[in-house]
């Protein structure tokens, strides 16, 4: 009797893991692609919208976010930014395998990944796997996708250690960053720490203004709140020092984005 009851309360454990933790903690892809012509920019507009994007929401994957950073017009390497949200790492794993075998995908796809070396779509593909914060379950799909003057500002945390990097993330979701943000009313698509790619250890989030006045303001906002200067001299967060690095990219969504 002790067994079945030891066994009985282990399922029971196990499914408040996967029901209350795992389950909750949404995985996010982001792809960077790296064009340098308008013609590359074209064709990788084509294969995502036309090929991509359509695969993923017949298998189920909504509120795919695309988006072209601003400083494409000056820029010697352009990109397109995308998000894919995923349930979990396995149904991402699964992901690629369930493409390929996709009745449609291939044709759609060819021109795009059997391009001929002379016209490539692209100079290269960046792939960075992130897991939703705590208290996230999915990702946010912004009012203001609407609005063609909104402006959607991609952040990333970086810092000099992994310590750091958890005092930093810890700083966003219990000392109150990420409820200060939604008391300033930044509408925010998702916060994540990253569980694999170049540039670790960090934390990406993404906001969305009205546009750059809304911007300007936000941020004005944020910085003078009392909640700020509160976090930003708590020692505990080892503020001066947690960051070592930051970028901020602001993009406009594209006609075929999902966001």
């Amino acid at each position: 009797m002790k067994q079945v009851i030891l066994r009985l309360y282990g399922i029971i454990l196990l499914s408040t893991f996967f029901i209350h933790g795992y389950a909750q903690k949404e995985i996010f892809e982001m792809r960077v692609y790296k064009m340098k012509t308008a013609e590359q920019i074209q064709a990788t507009d084509n294969y995502l919208e036309n090929a991509y994007l359509p695969v993923l929401h017949r298998m189920g994957i909504k509120n795919i976010g695309v988006f072209k950073p601003l400083s494409n017009d000056t820029a010697i390497i352009k990109q397109i930014i995308v998000i894919v949200p995923y349930k979990s790492l396995d149904i991402w794993n699964k992901m690629k395998s369930n493409v390929e075998t996709d009745p449609t995908y291939p044709n759609y796809a060819k021109a795009f990944n059997d391009a001929d070396t002379a016209h490539l779509p692209y100079t290269r593909i960046e792939s960075t796997i992130m897991e939703a914060f705590p208290d996230q379950t999915n990702i946010i799909p912004t009012t203001l996708k609407s609005n063609p003057e909104a402006l959607y500002e991609l952040r990333s945390y970086e810092s000099p250690t992994e310590e750091l990097h958890k005092i930093k993330v810890d700083m966003f979701n219990a000392g109150g960053e990420v409820a200060l943000f939604k008391r300033l009313d930044f509408q925010a698509v998702f916060y994540a720490d990253v569980l694999s790619g170049s540039r670790m250890p960090n934390l990406v989030y993404m906001v969305v203004f009205e546009n750059m006045a809304s911007h300007d303001q936000h941020w004005k906002e944020f910085g003078a709140s009392k909640e700020w200067k509160t976090i930003s001299v708590d020692p505990k967060y080892r503020n001066n020092i947690s960051v070592s690095h930051i970028d901020s990219i602001i993009m406009h969504r594209t006609a075929y984005s999902d966001l």
